[in-house]
Order: structure tokens, then sequence, then C-alpha cells
């Protein structure tokens, strides 16, 4: 993908320390922009241009901090990459507690909000901002997560489409992006043991492959740039077909 320059730039990652966070926090660095950097695990970068938060995006304390740290860094949020999630081991209705289903809710869905209800007044100041959230293929169809992941995923789509017809008439951008099978940690189950359930998806996949990291990194840069600037509201699948099928 061509490069692009983010210099002046402030850039929020949120799941910084692995996968994909990891991967769009390395690649807005290379890019020139300034990353701030959230996640409960210590992120494994060294960075002039990088500013670390270790935090929970479960605990609403997390952005009061998140906040500071901004303000002192550059006082100003050009682009949210609300990318910090979980998975819920495809649990159905029956096999899913009340407090796992608040669980997956808060991590997956309500912290996006909260970013989003911290960051905006920033940016309807300065009017301008992107957000680019993290939804899944369980956000559009059933079978890519359990009961819970799935209905946090389709209400972060639902909920990114609102804030971009509430805001877009203020320079606010909104857009998601939707992985399907991504090579992360958070994966790792579909490769333990044989690694069938990892053999299985691929195959399914009409790619006939699992993407990386990086590949969603560079969609993500391309959603926060201004190539993409007449994109709003919309779900970006990344999943090798398997939406299309």
């Amino acid at each position: 993908m061509m490069a692009e320059d983010f210099s002046g730039q402030t850039v929020i990652v949120t799941g910084a320390a692995s996968g994909i966070g990891l991967s769009q926090a390395k690649l807005f660095l290379e890019n020139n922009a300034t990353v701030v950097a959230l996640d409960k695990n210590e992120i494994p970068l060294q960075n002039s241009n990088l500013y670390t938060l270790i935090g929970d995006v479960s605990d609403i304390s997390t952005f009061d901090k998140l906040r500071e740290l901004t303000q002192k860094v550059s006082g100003k949020i050009d682009v949210v990459c609300n990318t910090a999630g979980v998975l819920d081991d495809y649990r159905n209705v029956m096999d899913t507690s009340v407090d796992q289903w608040n669980d997956t809710i808060q991590t997956d869905l309500t912290s996006q909000f909260l970013m989003i209800k911290t960051v905006l007044p920033i940016m309807l100041e300065q009017k301008h901002g992107v957000f680019v959230n993290m939804a899944s293929i369980a956000g559009l169809v059933a079978g890519g997560g359990g009961v819970a992941y799935t209905a946090a995923k389709h209400a972060v789509i639902g909920m990114t489409k609102q804030l971009d017809i509430d805001y877009a008439g203020q320079g606010i951008r909104a857009n998601c992006i939707a992985p399907g099978a991504i090579d992360t940690p958070m994966n790792a189950a579909d490769f333990a043991g044989d690694g069938k359930m990892a053999k299985w998806v691929a195959d399914e996949t009409p790619a006939k492959r699992w993407a990386t990291p990086d590949e969603v990194a560079e969609l993500s840069l391309f959603l926060a740039s201004k190539r993409s600037d007449y994109i709003h509201g919309s779900v970006v699948p990344i999943d090798g077909g398997w939406t299309a099928k």
C-alpha cells in the first residue's frame, strides 16, 4: 500500500500489546504519527513518538488517564483505533452466565463507547477526527463467535453508523473493520493441538488462508487517511471472502 504521512497527527490505539493493535501501532509510527498506545499488558515497542499507558479498557478510570496523557502529549486527537477486544469461547445463551455476558459486552462494546465519549469533545473542538472501530464478521453474520461476542460486534457496527450520521457534518468520520480469520494471539486456540480448527477455517475461507495482523493494519491506515475522506459509516470486511459466501 502507498505510504502515508501522518506527521503532526496523534493516533490512539487500544489493544496495542499484540495482534492487530500492535501492528496498527507499528504502522502508524512508521508513517510518522505520534501514537498513544493502550493495553493492560506491556507494549513491546520503543519509539520516540510512542507514549504508552497500561490500563484495562473495561475500567472507566482508564479513559480519564488516557485523556490526561494525550493532553500532555499533544493536546489533540486525530485518529482513534478502537481495537481492544476479547472472544467468548463461542458460548451459546445457555452456556453464558450473566457475568460472562457483562464482561464481554463491557470489553467489546462499552469500552468503545467510553473511548468515543472521552475523545469526541476534543475532536469536535478541533473540527476533525477519525474513528476506526474494530467489529468482526461476527457483527455481520452468525457463527463468528458466541452469543455475547456476536451481540457486541453487531452493536459496534450500529454504534459506528449512528456516530457518523450524528457528527459527519462536524468533521467526524467513523468506520468499522470486520476481520475474519486473522492469525493473532486472540485466535491461538484455533491453532492448538493438531491445528485442525485452523485448517478447517482456512479451508472454509474462499481465499484458503488466514490473514495477518499487518493486513488489517494496512486497512486501518487507509481508513484513517485523507484518501478515504468520503468513506463514512461503512463496514469494511477483511475476511478472505467469508461473508461473500
